[in-house]
């Protein structure tokens, strides 16, 4: 009884804490974002000039009056705070917050900045003296407490088992995929029902998807090509089986294998991931390339002429197995660790061999983790970009034509929706076949009960394989970064092997000046950009996507399935596609964000966000709940037991989520190359630029230094984090 009238005292608290902190907002914030000003200035004119000023000056002395209806709905959000816990409460905080969104969203997608953004409005209501921008900070502390108002109110009314906690996290998580994911996604896509006039018109989807082009299969009766919609689903299949595997097989050398290659085994795996993509595409061409190392061997060796034979699907199959195995590897890692030693031994106790222990119990204790890990290897494979415009030649995917209907000379955004639209198709099929394969079952693994047994050791014929599959692809991985290190330090890759270091002199010089040292390099403004977005971006994601694998785990309500397809739908959706999405959604109020920071950062977030959720659902499903109520039942929170008992356990899915969020924050091409301004340059577009100059030195060594200042960060992210502690022997050596 005490430790519920604690939670109840705290919930009170927590409720009008947080409708205080939305009428401070109201009182002390801008309310509107000039993108013109820095915070520190904005936040002077609070009670002054018409772009700063805060809400409820807004209201009283600048006219718009609709903002009125947002400040009083909290102000009765506060009043319900005083009631009783129970449903009372519940029905007014709903009205409240119900009502608070609705002003306040409702008049920002209606006031434009000239006016009512219809007619219809303005013949009701007669023109407005004033418009409005976009929402600034006043705005979005606002809607946040709104948001945790109406998930608090759901719990009064007893929905999500009365936790105001889980109710809130599921409302704003609800709230952030709705309006950065689904609202950006949804206005690009809707171009696919338009006619070329802008009309409604389903029939001319269909006129764009049923052209040969798309689903043709001319391929399998004599012809060139089949459609590009069967080129990337056979191209994905392809590549999600074969990262899935060999992630696997990695990581279980890594955990069951020799201990003293763990660690260079760990290095060496993760070594991609941190690899601008088009460096990939550079040494892939270099080794494999009609002038590449291989072919001028053949003809030299055996009198073969150079050809092009690596332009096309094996070349974007084995350039996207070389990209995306590091992310199959970190998701399989973490599985693989937390499966329990007492099982294994319960089999060889009945005098199981090894191999039917591994077949039998290891292997079907891997399932949650192999289907998460295929499904996050099938949605990369359809949305990258970079591999099939470098190695693809004439095998076209859809990322590449949605690529070219929207920058190319036709200029086809109706087409580029079609397509975009065919790939979310596929992303929801085998995200649902994923779900009809894994069930119901339970793959518990790790529990409160102590376990201190030892790791079986692999089946010999395991480990051969694991050393002949893994070995090779690690010595590869060498070979390319030893490709990519080495361009950046001669004169001219190709021609001119003489050693210099001219090219990270001209990116990264450093000079003493008059007033002391002089940042010379034409590189460090992209580089201190890139890093600080990235820092900023990284634990934001790897935060909400272990927040909402969380609640996917322990926690059952309506619209569960749809909650977790938006959470992995930026994946489905090519970068290009998703940042010309962005620029449509949020370049008009109330989210007038594009030219600024923000729209990288967010952009960063919610493309890397699937990663972090899909590791974190793997290892929750191995984490016994009997943990969260153990905690319960000692009197902590919700929010304590997840900071406190349920996080330590996740560190492989904790660092997974917030090396992945990083480096490729870094790293990222398509997704941010029509947000980028020249205040917010970022490394890889100066990369890009770097190339299409043909000045590869600069652009390597720029790579080089990215490599080993990821490599710092990874490291520092791992030391920061620590290691999962299962109170466990380490496996024997073989």
């Amino acid at each position: 009884m005490t430790n519920v009238n604690h939670g109840a005292r705290s919930g009170q608290r927590a409720i009008r804490a947080w409708a205080m902190l939305g009428l401070a907002a109201c009182v002390l914030l801008p309310w509107y974002f000039p993108q013109d000003l820095r915070l520190v200035a904005a936040l002077r004119g609070v009670w002054g000039p018409e772009p700063t000023a805060a809400a409820l000056v807004q209201v009283g002395e600048h006219g718009r009056t609709w903002l009125g209806g947002g400040v009083g709905a909290l102000m009765l959000a506060l009043a319900a705070g005083f009631m009783p816990a129970g449903r009372a409460q519940g029905r007014v905080l709903l009205v409240a917050a119900a009502l608070g969104l609705l002003v306040v969203l409702g008049g920002g997608f209606t006031v434009g900045l000239r006016g009512w953004n219809f007619d219809l409005l303005n013949a009701w209501f007669g023109e407005l003296p004033r418009g409005q921008i976009g929402l600034g900070l006043g705005g979005a502390v606002t809607l946040l407490s709104l948001l945790i108002l109406l998930g608090a109110g759901l719990a009064r009314l007893g929905r999500f088992r009365g936790d105001l906690f889980v109710a809130a996290a599921v409302v704003l998580c609800s709230g952030l995929l709705l309006l950065f994911v689904a609202l950006p996604v949804a206005r690009s896509l809707l171009g696919a029902f338009l006619d070329e006039a802008g009309a409604w018109s389903p029939p001319a989807l269909w006129e764009r998807l049923a052209h040969e082009r798309v689903w043709g299969l001319s391929c399998l009766v004599g012809g060139v090509r089949c459609g590009v919609a069967w080129n990337t689903l056979f191209l994905a299949l392809l590549t999600a089986a074969g990262t899935t595997v060999m992630g696997t097989l990695i990581a279980l050398y890594a955990e069951r294998g020799s201990a003293r290659w763990r660690r260079p085994m760990n290095v060496l795996a993760l070594l991609p991931i941190i690899t601008p993509p088009f460096v990939v595409g550079l040494g892939l061409i270099l080794l494999f390339g009609r002038a590449g190392l291989v072919n001028q061997f053949l003809e030299w060796a055996f009198g073969i002429p150079p050809t092009r034979w690596f332009y096309g699907l094996f070349g974007v199959w084995l350039a996207q197995m070389f990209a995306f195995t590091p992310i199959a590897f970190m998701i399989m890692r973490g599985v693989v660790q937390g499966i329990s030693p007492s099982l294994e031994e319960a089999a060889q106790t009945l005098r199981a061999s090894r191999m039917r222990t591994f077949m039998t119990v290891t292997l079907p204790l891997l399932k949650p983790g192999l289907a998460n890990a295929f499904l996050v290897g099938f949605i990369e494979s359809i949305a990258d970009f970079g591999n099939p415009i470098i190695v693809g030649g004439q095998y076209a995917v859809l990322s590449t034509d949605i690529f070219f209907a929207i920058v190319g000379a036709q200029y086809d955004q109706g087409r580029a929706a079609s397509l975009a639209l065919v790939l979310t198709g596929f992303a929801l099929a085998v995200f649902f076949l994923q779900q009809r394969v894994l069930g119901r079952a339970n793959y518990t693994t790790v529990s409160g009960k102590g376990d201190a047994g030892v790791a079986m050791a692999m089946p010999d014929s395991l480990r051969r394989l694991c050393l002949a599959t893994a070995g090779p692809w690690l010595l590869f991985t060498v070979v390319v970064y030893v490709f990519a290190f080495i361009g950046g330090f001669v004169q001219t890759w190709g021609r001119d092997y003489t050693p210099t270091l001219a090219h990270f002199r001209t990116a990264f010089d450093l000079q003493w000046g008059a007033h002391g040292l002089v940042w010379a390099g034409t590189a460090w403004s992209s580089l201190f950009t890139t890093v600080k977005l990235a820092a900023i971006a990284a634990p934001l994601c790897a935060g909400l996507g272990l927040l909402i694998s969380w609640l996917l785990a322990r926690t059952q309500f309506a619209g569960q399935r749809a909650f977790e397809f938006s959470a992995l739908l930026a994946f489905a959706i090519p970068g290009t596609v998703l940042g010309v999405s962005y620029i449509l959604a949020f370049n008009v109020p109330p989210f007038e964000l594009t030219g600024t920071g923000i729209i990288i950062v967010l952009c960063f977030i919610f493309r890397n966000l699937p990663v972090g959720v899909r590791a974190g659902t793997a290892s929750f499903k191995q984490l016994d709940k009997s943990l969260d109520e153990a905690s319960t039942m000692l009197r902590a929170g919700t929010a304590t037991t997840l900071r406190r008992v349920v996080l330590p356990l996740l560190k492989p899915a904790l660092v997974a989520a917030l090396v992945y969020s990083f480096v490729r924050s870094m790293t990222t091409v398509s997704a941010v190359i029509f947000l980028v301004t020249a205040e917010y340059e970022l490394a890889t577009t100066y990369i890009i630029g770097r190339v299409g100059n043909g000045d590869y030195g600069v652009a390597l060594a720029y790579c080089t230094v990215l490599i080993v200042l990821m490599s710092l960060a990874t490291a520092l992210i791992q030391f920061l984090v620590g290691e999962r502690r299962l109170g466990r022997r380490a496996v024997a050596a073989h």
